[in-house]
């Protein structure tokens, strides 16, 4: 299955490694991870400027989406059960 984060973006579930929060770059492990995804051009702003909620971490890029962590994990859950 896929999941929408925003915009025109869907990825495959499987590719996704993890959904952050957009505030938990204040934790020093978690901002240089970012800051070197960003220097290496791994980060895709599918967001307008200021408007960005979480980091969706995949295999090959990371994603800043307009959309909330539990809005993305509810979409997650909700076709998961719905594929049952």
């Amino acid at each position: 299955m896929f999941l929408h984060l925003g915009g025109d973006v869907i990825v495959p579930k499987k590719e996704i490694v993890a959904i952050l929060d957009i505030r938990s770059k204040a934790s020093a492990i978690t901002k240089e991870f970012l800051e070197i995804a960003g220097d290496e051009g791994f980060i895709i702003n599918i967001s307008t400027s200021g408007k960005e909620k979480t980091y969706v971490i995949t295999n090959n890029e990371i994603y800043l989406s307009p959309i909330s962590c539990t809005t993305l994990k509810k979409r997650a859950l909700s076709q998961v059960s719905s594929e049952d």
